[in-house]
């Protein structure tokens, strides 16, 4: 590969070998051909900044014009109402990769010519259609791109093209390439250089005046005194505009940096073969000035809209977005809040990509301008969706309702019209609610979704489809809390079951809040469930331990609720239930048998009822005694047959017998040890009632020695007694 100084035919005029007049000639053409690839690289570089798209190799530059597909979207970057995206043909080149050139190409030559024309580029530097599309003047195409930019730099519209001679590279092969290529067509390479004075000419009335005074400025730049450029700068035969003297400094700074980056590329061209010098090869011209004075307001521009929005005045933003140096499009005072939010989130999303903090460039402010309007424009008309929308609400008719809902104006989510009743019900609801009595979009927007899942669900439910049911009621869009995966067969029968009886009564669809409140009934019904598995557990354990208070303190467990539990009758809970669950475990030959809550209920009920029997025996044979005390046979032989006591073979004919019999046994307690004498002390057999009475009265007597009271006489005496006067009739 050849350097740029080797490529460039730097050095080659001077050496210490005379060259032949054919070695110099060959050296000229590959000089004008390592400049025309300068050129092009030159172009490709200023086409990919104005797209911000990767264009082919340079070598393969020309051959990707001949479509006009780049060319076109020059011309809508610049002129987009002369070109707009959609007049583009085969923009995404698709035609062109499958099956090549195609006549409807040359259209987009064209849009690219008329938006030159819209720019008013002179119409000197036009290339015609063929010279692109048959590719017979290649060279006019990129010296009308050389003129191109430049005169869009004048403007402020597009960045600076480079000047890349000696600083690029190309190989040995791919000069030699490029010189056969213009020799083969014949074609005369255009004086790049001259572009500028060219535009100057073609624009300016005064040639001469235009000249002079752009030299005056050359010269002034040179100098390097503000005041001095600044003066020449307004000459008004300059014809330079937008100049502003409070950056007198800046023009000073940037114009000299210009105009010595252009003398040392003019001068990097020592030895190349020019059939005329220009004087503008090493001089601004016109063009150049006005482009540079130009940049430097635009970069104070958006220096200025930069520190608007670090402090965030919204006044100050729209001054900055007006100003003619940005000629920014569609700027309205009515959007500036919308252009101030957009340039901060754009701003923000710059310093994170470059890692610090870079003012907005124009392209950018453009688009951020855009995006905010169209924001705007979208905000505007969602909230005239939203007012149609509070009046359908109001007008109390469903389908007006639901009609409102559905514009995608008003950016809800998805909308069923089967479903209209519902929605036109809860909106309205929830519009008297507010003391405006308007919904905003925000709140339109959380109760759709919820009432469009609500719809969903309750649709579901009618077919029976437990798929889309559970879909639906797990989905965040229905707001639905406390919602359990174990729980959802649950949900869908109780659900199921609400949906019959609500078609039955002729009600409307399941509300929100029928939704929530079968959730939570089911929840707390399987809580429920859970707590008394738990505490029958907790039961059944006790009665594994043997321990009454344990026991009796699982019983007492509100999740059990176990009904009647009575504290005295604990000991009594126990020895049945233990009874029980030994009889269940025996029974079915488990002995991990455990007793469920039926069985545990009817365990306390047994228990409770031998207490009540227990308590009526107390008192009947409470009631014996004092019966006995009276000395009344008669009353004696009423309370024996009271039911209380359960005394069997109690008759009339032995009221005396029981009376002295049972008298006698209580003085008879009351003489002995007190210790209480049990209803089976007595064994009573047949011969008994002939035994005599008074030897019967001191057997009775010996064995009713053991007794708790003295003066009482226990049921089972008294039942002994009882039995001994009937053997004795």
């Amino acid at each position: 590969m050849e350097s740029q100084a080797d490529a460039g035919g730097r050095d080659h005029a001077v050496g210490s070998e005379r060259l032949t007049a054919e070695q110099m000639d060959e050296r000229r053409r590959q000089n004008i051909a390592y400049e025309y690839l300068c050129h092009l690289e030159e172009a490709k570089r200023w086409i990919e900044a104005c797209l911000g798209e990767e264009l082919p190799p340079t070598t393969d530059l020309e051959e990707s014009l001949r479509n006009g597909v780049t060319l076109a979207k020059l011309g809508h970057r610049f002129a987009p109402d002369v070109v707009p995206q959609r007049k583009i043909y085969d923009g995404e080149l698709l035609r062109y990769k499958a099956t090549g050139l195609n006549f409807r190409h040359t259209d987009n030559i064209n849009h690219w010519l008329k938006a030159m024309d819209k720019i008013a580029l002179p119409s000197i530097f036009y290339p015609e259609t063929t010279d692109i599309y048959d590719k017979k003047n290649s060279p006019r195409v990129v010296y009308c791109l050389h003129a191109f930019s430049i005169y869009l730099f004048k403007l402020g519209l597009a960045p600076q093209i480079q000047d890349l001679y000696g600083k690029v590279n190309f190989t040995e092969e791919e000069i030699n390439n490029m010189k056969t290529e213009l020799e083969k067509y014949g074609i005369q390479m255009p004086s790049f250089s001259k572009i500028g004075g060219i535009l100057a000419n073609e624009l300016s009335v005064d040639e001469a005046a235009v000249h002079a005074a752009v030299i005056a400025i050359n010269e002034a730049i040179e100098r390097g005194m503000a005041e001095q450029t600044m003066l020449a700068l307004h000459n008004p035969n300059a014809m330079l505009a937008n100049l502003l003297d409070g950056l007198a400094l800046v023009y000073q700074e940037v114009l000299y940096q210009a105009k010595s980056e252009k003398t040392a590329n003019a001068r990097n061209r020592v030895g190349v073969y020019k059939p005329e010098q220009d004087v503008y090869e090493e001089l601004l011209t016109r063009a150049e000035i006005q482009g540079n004075v130009n940049k430097v307001n635009v970069h104070a521009a958006m220096e200025y809209v930069d520190e608007a929005l670090e402090k965030g005045d919204v006044q100050a933003l729209y001054s900055a977005l007006q100003s003619e140096a940005l000629g920014l499009r569609e700027v309205h005072r009515e959007n500036t809040e919308w252009y101030m939010e957009q340039l901060l989130i754009d701003r923000e999303q710059k310093s994170l990509e470059l890692g610090m903090m870079e003012p907005l460039e124009k392209e950018e402010l453009q688009a951020a301008v855009e995006a905010a309007n169209e924001n705007a424009n979208v905000h505007l008309c969602m909230m005239q969706a939203v007012s149609r929308i509070n009046e359908a609400v109001r007008s109390g008719v469903p389908s007006q309702t639901v009609k409102e809902l559905m514009n995608s104006s008003a950016k809800l989510p998805d909308v069923y019209p089967f479903a209209a009743g519902l929605y036109q019900r809860e909106l309205a609801a929830l519009q008297q609610q507010k003391p405006q009595g308007e919904l905003t979009q925000e709140e339109l927007y959380i109760g759709v979704e919820m009432l469009s899942a609500v719809a969903l669900i309750d649709r579901a439910l009618e077919a029976g489809d437990y798929g889309a049911f559970w879909r639906n009621l797990i989905s965040a869009a229905t707001g639905l809390t406390n919602i359990q995966d174990c729980c959802a067969q649950r949900y869908f029968a109780e659900l199921t079951a609400l949906k019959q009886r609500a078609r039955r009564d002729g009600e409307v669809p399941l509300s929100w809040n029928d939704l929530q409140m079968c959730v939570h009934a089911v929840n707390s019904a399987v809580e429920k469930e859970h707590d008394k598995i738990v505490a029958i557990g907790l039961i059944n354990e006790a009665l594994d331990r043997s321990d009454p208070e344990r026991t009796v303190a699982a019983l007492l467990l509100p999740s059990a609720e176990l009904a009647d539990l009575d504290f005295p009758a604990a000991r009594r809970y126990h020895d049945v239930l233990a009874a029980a669950k030994r009889q269940k475990a025996q029974v079915s030959r488990d002995e991990a048998a455990v007793l469920w809550l039926e069985e545990i209920q009817d365990g306390i009920h047994r228990s409770n009822q031998d207490g009540r029997n227990a308590r009526k025996m107390s008192l009947a044979v409470a009631a014996i005694n004092q019966a006995i005390k009276e000395g009344v046979a008669s009353q004696t032989l009423r309370v024996l047959r009271s039911p209380g006591v359960a005394l069997c073979s109690v008759i009339p004919e032995c009221a005396s017998v029981y009376q002295s019999e049972l008298a006698m046994l209580m003085r008879v307690k009351v003489e002995t040890e007190p210790q209480v004498i049990s209803k089976h002390t007595f064994s009573i057999s047949d011969h008994s009632c002939k035994q005599n009475p008074e030897q019967q009265n001191s057997d009775a007597a010996k064995k009713y020695t053991r007794q708790s009271n003295p003066s009482k006489l226990h049921g089972n005496s008294i039942d002994t007694i009882v039995l001994t006067s009937k053997s004795m009739r």
